[in-house]
């Protein structure tokens, strides 16, 4: 095989064309950095966290195709991923994922102990995701927990502990992964029961519009609340507003359930997550 043709393969692997999955995980993660350091926290962690997340979402998503390999030839969305094909073998996805992993904590390295030593949790739980689909009837919260690794490990970088205040925000990314990857489920929910995995879509089953808009809400209240202290600008709340208006636009294209709107809801998740950040981050630059 041409290395033209494998390298393809590889980028297709690990989503390269399709960036909102490690935007999704950036935005939480700057906004912790921003918190933590009361503004912009330098190049050096910058770098570290920016380049971290990509690789630790790519390496993700290697072992999350290697585990659903199976499920995925039933999916209509995912029976052409390269794993799932037969195009790439699960030994070659799998050394790509180490090699990404091990990219990714040698730039942990840099930083101090307990960052790594929450390196480590963050890839048990990365581990652990693709497995809780069988077994957890909402895996959105095993996902959610392993979206939200990177607050702590932001404020463990920069402060060399993790505050209640990183639960919190935390805690309010969870809700935020909930909504918007129960709004990923809402497009896979007839090929996901006829193979039998589980997923928060099923378990909610009519519920899934409500309770999605109120995981967003959820989100926003946390944050607001957590954050009255350290983001002392209208500039913020203004980007609140903004945001719950994105909440509404999303509640237009999910409520009639089709593949499409919630398809799109999700991918535009990575705006409504900018659009807090950056409110975040214009309060610490106008101050």
């Amino acid at each position: 095989m041409l290395w033209r043709e494998k390298l393809s393969l590889y980028l297709d692997l690990i989503r390269w064309s399709r960036p909102a999955g490690w935007l999704l995980l950036l935005w939480p993660t700057l906004g912790a950095l921003w918190v933590a350091a009361g503004g912009f926290p330098g190049w050096h962690l910058l770098v570290v966290f920016v380049i971290g997340t990509i690789l630790m979402r790519s390496a993700g998503c290697c072992i999350n195709d290697v585990a659903d390999r199976e499920f995925d030839r039933h999916v209509k969305r995912t029976a052409q991923r390269p794993v799932t094909s037969g195009a790439l073998p699960v030994p070659e996805a799998l050394a790509v994922g180490a090699v990404l992993a091990l990219l990714a904590f040698a730039l942990v390295l840099s930083t101090n102990w307990l960052t790594i030593a929450l390196s480590f949790a963050a890839l048990a739980v990365t581990l652990i995701y693709p497995y809780s689909k069988r077994f957890v009837s909402m895996p959105q919260s095993v996902l959610g927990v392993a979206f939200s690794m990177g607050i702590p490990m932001a404020f463990a970088a920069v402060q060399g502990t993790v505050p209640a205040l990183a639960w919190a925000l935390m805690v309010g990314n969870l809700c935020w992964v909930l909504a918007y990857d129960t709004e990923y489920a809402m497009v896979d929910r007839d090929d996901d029961l006829k193979i039998g995995i589980k997923t928060s879509a099923i378990t909610l089953g009519n519920a899934d519009v409500p309770v999605v808009l109120a995981c967003y809400l959820a989100f926003l209240a946390i944050w607001t609340l957590a954050l009255m202290q350290q983001a002392q600008s209208a500039l913020f709340y203004i980007a609140v507003l903004v945001t719950l208006g994105q909440v509404g636009w999303h509640w237009t294209l999910i409520r009639g359930r089709t593949r499409d709107g919630c398809f799109k809801a999700f991918r535009l998740n990575h705006w409504l997550g900018f659009t807090v950040f950056a409110g975040l981050a214009l309060a610490y630059a106008t101050r």
